[in-house]
């Protein structure tokens, strides 16, 4: 059995160890793949293993030894799972890993966009303290987190997580939620979108890339709040209407945008959100943590171990 990673350098760029996949089976391993050498380097593997290394349907079609997909990712969309379904492929992905990595990253995002941490210290280095006949001085509100509210779309295992670190910071968190199961925690209060998007003084998104969703953060939802507003994206660049919300920002409309996605990525130079006012933007980097990455790497190989012992786990196909 041979084990083909097509692009490892995303969750491992040297870091970490490929042991746990290298102990199950011989592996070959590629930093990355392009996609015309992606049939070639998979040809006789049954195990293919990959991150955002495209899985279409011909490349499918063409590879008749393959038995098992593993994705490097909770997110599995570039993989045909039903073309994968049809040819007998089981497909597993890897959900949860990134949790306290990503939560962490979201109140960094706001963090920065209400005390400007990197902004100061830039402007120290800069000599600007130097310069300063006080003893203090700032360009930018400061703005308390505690009393303000936060609205999360999608209140899941990530959602749940930045709720619980907003409550501490004394926020009043809204949450929306498909179903739910049970009532919300302490501080936190069950609410509409709509209602998210009117009432908070930051939104955090966390729902699934849905055609429902696609472009949530709109002409119209981001006329639903207030002036002084932020909005945090670590979820999936496409939540965004990218123009529209680069003309809120520049107009004044809304205060302030912390993205971790883009509808593409990498981003591309005429992307209007690069140029915005008010707009940070880190290069989808909330989820790599060297502990979120070996996590991955762990549960990779054990999605593997649990299919090869004839019980799949985090099927995404089945």
């Amino acid at each position: 059995m041979k084990i083909v990673l097509l692009d490892a350098h995303t969750a491992n760029p040297g870091d970490l160890s490929w042991q746990p996949l290298e102990a199950i089976a011989p592996c070959e391993v590629h930093a990355r793949t392009p996609l015309d050498q992606t049939v070639a380097r998979c040809a006789g593997a049954e195990i293919v293993i990959t991150n955002k290394a495209p899985l279409t349907r011909e490349i499918i079609a063409a590879l008749p030894a393959l038995k098992y997909i593993g994705v490097t990712a909770t997110g599995f969309n570039i993989v045909d799972v039903v073309a994968a379904k049809e040819h007998g492929i089981v497909v597993s992905n890897v959900p949860g890993y990134s949790t306290p990595a990503v939560a962490q990253h979201v109140i960094a995002l706001m963090l920065e966009m209400t005390n400007h941490v990197g902004h100061a210290a830039q402007s120290v280095a800069d000599g600007g303290w130097v310069r300063c006949p006080d003893f203090a001085y700032w360009d930018h509100p400061i703005i308390e987190l505690s009393g303000r509210t936060l609205g999360i779309i999608g209140y899941g295992e990530i959602g749940s997580a930045v709720a619980r670190i907003a409550v501490a910071f004394g926020m009043k968190v809204l949450a929306s939620k498909r179903t739910w199961k049970e009532p919300p925690p302490a501080g936190v209060t069950a609410a509409e979108i709509d209602d998210i998007f009117r009432q908070s003084d930051v939104i955090s998104l966390h729902c699934p890339l849905t055609d429902a969703t696609k472009h949530l953060v709109g002409t119209r939802t981001l006329g639903l709040m207030k002036s002084t507003a932020m909005i945090i994206n670590t979820g999936r660049g496409p939540l965004v209407d990218e123009p529209a919300l680069a003309q809120a920002l520049n107009e004044g409309r809304i205060a302030g945008a912390g993205l971790d996605v883009l509808s593409v990525e990498p981003a591309k130079a005429d992307n209007p959100l690069l140029t915005a006012k008010n707009c940070l933007i880190t290069p989808h980097v909330a989820w790599a943590s060297r502990e979120s990455r070996a996590r991955l790497i762990d549960i990779t190989a054990a999605n593997l171990q649990a299919f090869l012992a004839g019980k799949p786990v985090n099927v995404v196909n089945g």
